[in-house]
């Protein structure tokens, strides 16, 4: 089987080509950047490098994007043609093609504005259903996006599957109170109630969605480390959600104790995976009760994927007051 992987020199494209390779297929990584998992260096929105890219290949992996800590850099121009017609390119070069599947890499913050409840409402439950609202130019054309996989699927028949990634990068937050507020470890942890996810579960999702896709056909799917948290909870969540977490994981205590940890004390959202767990038979491992675990014998929490394959950043400069720029729209 020979697969597309695009973005390869990125965070997750180099830790599926790695991933990939390492189960014995045939990778094709496809990057602006060289790097030892680029084969072919050129950009998604270059047509001729796309169809070198993906003749003979059975499958893409579509991770390449313009990413939430560009939106201060480059130009909303940049966005729509780098995520709406690259992936345009992609999937035109698929069905010429014939690949066996298309697997999108898109993101929970299409949801944007959606997930932010009014004072006094309960946590916002996200699932599949929740209609987007973005609130920059990222989430619109990453929801632009995913709506070109599903017309393809429909007009094609290409199976196309949507992974909707909550957080995973291992960089520092981009909100100033929180990067203050708590060691970077302790936020991560405490992320995985909520919004973030492990590499290695997006990887073993991306796994399998491209042996499944052909059986499904078209889907949009959450992927996010599995909450102890059931909807039921969401109006105390928003309340004293430290209170509703020692009626799960009642051990966190004493760990957060002895590292100095903080907890949360409310949540605006919970991130739901029941449907990509029930609909791709996918097991993901990492979780905040697997990490209380972890850090109880003094192990990181983390996978060793995660360790191995460390931060990219999305900027060759750095900047003073924070990992990114957070202005623009």
């Amino acid at each position: 089987m020979k697969v597309l992987v695009t973005g390869s020199a990125g965070h997750l494209g180099e830790a599926l080509v790695y991933s990939l390779r390492a189960d014995g297929l045939d990778v094709v990584g496809l990057d602006l950047k060289a790097s030892p998992f680029t084969d072919i260096v050129g950009s998604i929105t270059c047509r001729e490098a796309v169809r070198e890219a993906v003749a003979g290949c059975d499958s893409i992996l579509h991770t390449a994007t313009l990413h939430k800590p560009h939106v201060g850099t480059h130009t909303r121009q940049d966005f729509v043609d780098i995520n709406i017609s690259g992936t345009l390119n992609l999937l035109e070069e698929a069905v010429s093609s014939n690949c066996q599947s298309f697997i999108y890499t898109s993101t929970t913050s299409t949801f944007g504005d959606a997930m932010q409840p009014q004072a006094g409402e309960a946590a916002v439950w996200v699932t599949e259903e929740l209609r987007p609202q973005p609130k920059n130019i990222y989430g619109v054309t990453k929801v632009a996006a995913e709506d070109l996989c599903q017309l393809f699927h429909r007009n094609t028949g290409l199976p196309c599957l949507v992974l909707k990634t909550s957080r995973f990068f291992p960089e520092q937050d981009d909100t100033k109170d929180r990067r203050d507020g708590f060691a970077d470890a302790n936020l991560k942890v405490n992320e995985l109630l909520n919004r973030r996810i492990d590499i290695a579960d997006i990887v073993s999702a991306h796994t399998m969605a491209m042996t499944n896709a052909a059986r499904i056909g078209f889907e949009k799917l959450i992927l996010t480390a599995t909450t102890p948290f059931s909807q039921s909870d969401a109006a105390n969540l928003a309340v004293n959600m430290p209170a509703v977490l020692q009626n799960y994981i009642p051990d966190y205590v004493e760990q957060f104790n002895r590292k100095n940890w903080r907890m949360f004390q409310t949540l605006d959202r919970v991130y739901d995976n029941s449907k990509a767990r029930r609909i791709l038979g996918w097991e993901p491992k990492y979780n905040f009760k697997q990490a209380i675990e972890r850090i109880a014998q003094d192990k990181d929490y983390r996978s060793e994927l995660a360790r191995q394959i460390g931060s990219k950043g999305y900027h060759d400069e750095a900047f003073v007051d924070g990992p990114f720029p957070v202005t623009g729209f």
